[in-house]
């Protein structure tokens, strides 16, 4: 069954997965309420590092800009699941592996590969993170840097369409990817109320779908694991 769904995720993500949808026959409204700021000058710390961990494509990205890029693209990196491990190879490094799930993945495979090695590994993360890595990994006796290489800046409003259409009732679902949009989505949706939480919500994670729980969103559905995939395979399920 064809659904009319609004997907929230930041570009370029967003273009793609609009795409997927569209081939399974939905239609799909855009309204990307978070936008990402790459830190180009950000401070990754002095060599030598283990490897590199990367918990999300935005941090790849990142790197592809960065000043120092180059001296990194030979170390090993250990990507959170398969759209990050396919940016950071976007952006030029060789040794990359999926841990092929969510933080919890990547720390326990950071350990089983990296336990014993005095060298720090380094973490290229976003201002706002679901979760402690370094201080996890760090609790296991690894040694990680962290380099804040992006941001995600929250949308002040939803976009008039949308507004319009969430009041209307002419939304059935709503997908969300990230812990940081659904805060924004909440954040937008003060201003309109009690429509906002109506669609069927579309969660990534448990941990994605906890601020809408605590909103008194209804009707509320979580992927079987983490990633994208999933997701999308949920909303075929329900439609």
């Amino acid at each position: 069954m064809s659904m009319r769904l609004l997907l929230t995720r930041p570009e370029p993500d967003n273009e793609r997965t609009a795409a997927a949808l569209r081939a399974r026959g939905h239609t799909v409204m855009l309204a990307p309420l978070i936008r990402i700021e790459i830190i180009a000058d950000a401070d990754l710390g002095a060599p030598p590092f283990a490897g590199i961990l990367i918990s999300s494509a935005n941090a790849a990205r990142a790197m592809a800009l960065h000043p120092r890029r180059d001296e990194l693209l030979g170390l090993p990196v250990l990507a959170v699941g398969a759209a990050s491990a396919a940016a950071a190879k976007a952006a030029g490094f060789t040794q990359v592996t999926s841990a092929g799930g969510d933080g919890a993945d990547l720390a326990r495979r950071a350990l089983a590969r990296w336990s014993g090695d005095r060298r720090p590994l380094l973490y290229l993360a976003g201002e706002d993170r679901a979760r402690d890595l370094a201080a996890e990994l760090h609790a296991h006796g690894l040694m990680v840097r962290t380099a804040v290489v992006y941001r995600a800046a929250k949308a002040a409003a939803f976009p008039p369409e949308v507004r319009d259409a969430l009041r209307a009732g002419e939304i059935d679902g709503v997908l969300h990817f990230s812990l940081r949009s659904v805060e924004s989505y909440l954040d937008c949706s003060r201003l309109i109320g009690e429509p906002a939480l109506m669609p069927v919500h579309y969660c990534l994670s448990p941990r994605t779908a906890e601020p809408l729980q605590r909103a008194g969103a209804k009707r509320i559905r979580i992927a079987a694991r983490p990633d994208e995939p999933s997701l999308l395979a949920l909303v075929t399920s329900q439609g």
